[in-house]
């Protein structure tokens, strides 16, 4: 969900503050003024969800005092500076300090609200950045991610954690849209390295010698990726579009590392054509070293009842941020589900799941019809392979288990009532599907 922004206004003239106040409440911001820079700093925090508007000439601690002040916390907080006539250059020094912009007085309130907007969206996207980024590093949050009871998810979790834990190099392969990169985090995150840095680049990207000088030097914008990772982590995506040139220096910087290596290098491969295998397409020494250790992750397809608790947590993620009601699923849309082809795989299901809760807000559409749209291209929107009835009776069942445990938040009772079950047949069930009342308090 987007996350709420505030502006908050620091200005010694109480007329000014109102004046800033009332405008940007007016464009639809959320706004909070003080007095003074001290006042403004007692309730101010490094991770602070907005943007500063100050003004520069303040008794007390002035503006540009105030500036340094919020840069030592939060190098990456927007502050917007107002200025007097003659202050230009003042200003311009409080941009050099790291301040967002500055506005003279007297200025444009539409200017005023353009600056808001770029500032609010700036700092949106860096809270929204590290958010992510500490997600990332949480071995145990980033491992939740990996949503599934299926036999291949587990043995994939088995293989995050085996794996992890070493110090070889990892080749990541599997169908697009499977998680790959959530996979390379998951391997960093739960090993030795996690408190290292973890820099992911994409082979496909960058032209052959833009790629070489991001990843060797000499580069203009800062250090080369290869000594970035240094101890850490690198991450090659698209490892199949690396030339041979420099797949050759990258063995080259690999072999130099001797064992173990000072950096774990972790390449994903994300598209090979089905008549060529990955080690057709690398050099065969690199792919060696790379392939010491191999992940594939499994297609949705194979993972059974998964695809049914997979598209649940995203209707309901997407139903919550939308603020509606997730889509009911009935019988036969389970079965549509679990026999549809998912050519995008998981990434192909979030966007079904969110297209589906949208259907839902409006009150048209069905699921069947959004698998068979998203197929098209693909062929027919069911697969050829029939299941057992009793495998789709029993994924249902356990779907509608767990949805119903989850809306009652783990009230026996509730769930007893809505789904017409004595409570020694409702425990029975939810011991064969793996259900537990604490997973749902």
């Amino acid at each position: 969900m987007a996350r709420a922004m505030k502006i908050a206004i620091v200005d010694d003239e109480a007329d000014m503050r109102q004046s800033i106040s009332q405008w940007l409440a007016l464009s639809g911001f959320d706004t909070e003024t003080y007095g003074s820079a001290k006042d403004a700093l007692a309730a101010i925090t490094g991770d602070f969800p907005g943007v500063i508007v100050s003004d520069i000439r303040m008794p007390g601690m002035d503006g540009m005092a105030f500036l340094k002040r919020l840069m030592g916390m939060d190098s990456a907080l927007p502050v917007i500076m107002i200025t007097g006539h003659g202050d230009v250059p003042m200003a311009v020094e409080a941009m050099r300090l790291g301040a967002f912009d500055f506005l003279e007085k007297p200025f444009n309130p539409d200017r005023m609200t353009e600056l808001a907007k770029r500032a609010t969206h700036a700092r949106r996207m860096t809270l929204d950045n590290r958010a992510l980024r500490k997600e990332l590093s949480d071995g145990s949050t980033i491992m939740k991610k990996l949503i599934g009871a299926s036999p291949a998810i587990e043995r994939l979790r088995e293989d995050i954690l085996d794996l992890g834990q070493a110090d070889s190099h990892v080749l990541i392969d599997g169908e697009t849209g499977t998680g790959k990169t959530l996979v390379a985090h998951a391997l960093h995150a739960v090993g030795p390295r996690a408190s290292k840095k973890f820099v992911t680049v994409s082979c496909a990207a960058w032209s052959e010698d833009q790629l070489a000088a991001k990843l060797f030097g000499p580069t203009e914008d800062g250090v080369p990726l290869v000594e970035e990772a240094r101890g850490g982590t690198l991450c090659l995506e698209d490892i199949e579009s690396l030339s041979h040139a420099l797949q050759s220096r990258l063995l080259t910087m690999i072999n130099d590392q001797g064992t173990p290596p000072e950096t774990r290098v972790i390449a994903i491969c994300n598209e090979h054509a089905p008549d060529k295998t990955l080690e057709q397409l690398l050099r065969s020494d690199l792919f060696y070293r790379l392939g010491a250790m191999t992940i594939v992750l499994p297609p949705l397809r194979a993972r059974g009842e998964d695809i049914l608790t997979l598209f649940t947590r995203m209707s309901e993620q997407f139903a919550e941020e939308y603020g509606c009601d997730a889509p009911p699923v009935t019988a036969q849309e389970a079965a549509q589900l679990l026999q549809a082809p998912w050519p995008g795989n998981v990434r192909q299901l979030v966007n079904i799941a969110e297209r589906a809760v949208l259907q839902n807000r409006r009150g048209s559409g069905s699921i069947a019809s959004l698998l068979m749209a998203d197929n098209e291209a693909a062929g027919p929107a069911m697969t050829t392979e029939g299941k057992p009835l009793k495998e789709y009776v029993d994924a249902f069942e356990r779907m509608l288990i767990d949805n119903t445990m989850r809306r009652h938040k783990g009230s026996i009772v509730a769930v007893m009532e809505e789904l017409c079950l004595p409570r020694r047949t409702l425990n029975e069930k939810m011991a064969k599907y793996g259900l537990q009342r604490s997973d749902y308090t």
